[in-house]
């Protein structure tokens, strides 16, 4: 029998050998993080192989076996395939290889723009998915994602790891519990937009497959500086800061608001220079949720968020977890097993914080419930309305005016100029469905 049949058949009766115990007689590695056995492995397929492609591949490891990388980057794929031993077969055209019986998992870490045509692909071929933040590249992405995803028996985590961070989870669940009174402020700050062009065009190097990797995006000359880290800085594939960091700030805000926007304001400018980087040079956004919270979003100030109440503040970053309320946790904890954010994510697990330990937590979310067939912690439905939030300022700068969103119908009230925003035009061949 296949292994990856063998291992759906017995999945709803997965347990955690750890479950019930005492937190103080569990042990130092949790049951559930030690590699798992043989017969019991994923086969893992990892599309998009740069920096933190190989990541999140890295931290897969240690619950399945890599069988296939795709990369439209030759020099990248048998890179990636040499670090992660000589057994993944290696595919230059991702689509090529998701019908393989073997994969059960797959991970996504191509740049933005590729993000939610990949994840429908490879739900559609059965399989679990991992997919890289931000989850889309416009909103009514997210609303397609939520059609063709959303309604499938997969399980799609996104790797929105702070969520499993313990400083940002416990400053949630803080704000949830009113440890600082009613909430009435959140302010995310991230950093400035790089400025950069014009940068020269170049031939595509052979290693490249340059058409691809364009995909739904228009059909422009080469550019090394549009490709590989440096896409971020495009609107064409990404959103900026305000996607890139903001996917993550924006995201706990959100979390710990437990409401969804109404109206956005934003002040900034985009950079006029031929073939340059053109995501905002600089700005500012205040949004007001339909529960009476304000959120500010800037690019200067120390980067993190600071939660606002009537009794008190919380800041966190990626750092640190200061605050009147956090200290006085001496005297009054917050006990972890009385956190009721996603209870389904296994308290076992030790405590992580920092960008490559709380991924060990994250990917261990996602691979439990891969077992159980739950939510996991960054599921598709919270991460398409955070970064349809990045959305919204980025929308919000470009016509430069006060804003009215409706959160149900997802567009903006009585306004079909911002709502040409939603969607961008896709590239024949390369359409989103």
């Amino acid at each position: 029998m296949p292994k990856h049949f063998s291992r759906r058949q017995f999945v709803g009766q997965s347990t955690l050998l750890a479950a019930g115990l005492p937190w103080l007689q569990r042990p130092a590695i949790a049951l559930s993080e030690r590699p798992r056995a043989r017969v019991e492995r994923a086969g893992i397929a990892a599309i998009g192989m740069r920096y933190q492609g190989s990541v999140i591949t890295e931290k897969a490891r240690l619950y399945g076996d890599i069988v296939a990388i795709a990369d439209v980057d030759r020099h990248v794929r048998e890179q990636a395939r040499s670090s992660f031993g000589s057994t993944p077969r290696i595919f230059e055209d991702y689509r090529d290889m998701l019908n393989n019986p073997a994969i059960d998992v797959v991970l996504i870490g191509a740049p933005d723009h590729w993000h939610t045509q990949m994840l429908i692909d490879a739900v559609a071929a059965g399989k679990d998915v991992y997919c890289e933040k931000p989850l889309t590249l416009t909103i009514d992405e997210g609303k397609v994602l939520r059609d063709k995803v959303g309604q499938s028996n997969q399980v799609v985590q996104v790797g929105t790891w702070q969520r499993s961070d313990s400083r940002f989870r416990r400053a949630v669940e803080m704000v949830r519990q009113g440890r600082i009174g009613k909430l009435r402020k959140v302010t995310c700050n991230t950093d400035k937009n790089p400025t950069g062009g014009p940068f020269k065009t170049a031939p595509v190097p052979s290693h490249i497959n340059w058409d691809l990797w364009q995909g739904q995006t228009p059909d422009v000359p080469y550019i090394p500086e549009r490709c590989h880290y440096t896409f971020r800085w495009w609107m064409e594939y990404s959103g900026g800061k305000m996607t890139d960091w903001g996917a993550h700030h924006i995201d706990i805000a959100q979390w710990a608001i437990d409401s969804l926007p109404v109206q956005v304001t934003a002040r900034g400018g985009f950079p006029d220079v031929a073939d340059g980087y053109n995501v905002p040079t600089h700005f500012a956004a205040t949004i007001r949720y339909a529960n009476g919270v304000e959120l500010q979003v800037a690019d200067q100030g120390r980067r993190g968020i600071l939660f606002e109440g009537d009794r008190g503040r919380i800041f966190v970053n990626r750092g640190t977890l200061s605050g009147a309320p956090v200290e006085a946790l001496a005297e009054n904890p917050l006990p972890r097993d009385n956190f009721t954010l996603y209870p389904q994510d296994n308290l076992e697990r030790p405590e992580r914080s920092g960008k490559l330990d709380a991924i060990i937590n994250h990917m261990g979310n996602f691979f439990d419930c891969i077992d159980s067939r739950k939510t996991p912690i960054s599921d598709l439905e919270s991460q398409h309305r955070s970064v349809s939030t990045c959305h919204l300022v980025n929308i919000a700068l470009r016509v430069n005016r006060p804003l009215d969103w409706d959160p149900v119908r997802e567009e903006f009230v009585n306004d079909p100029p911002a709502n040409a925003h939603l969607k961008r035009e896709q590239r024949r061949g390369f359409e989103i469905g």
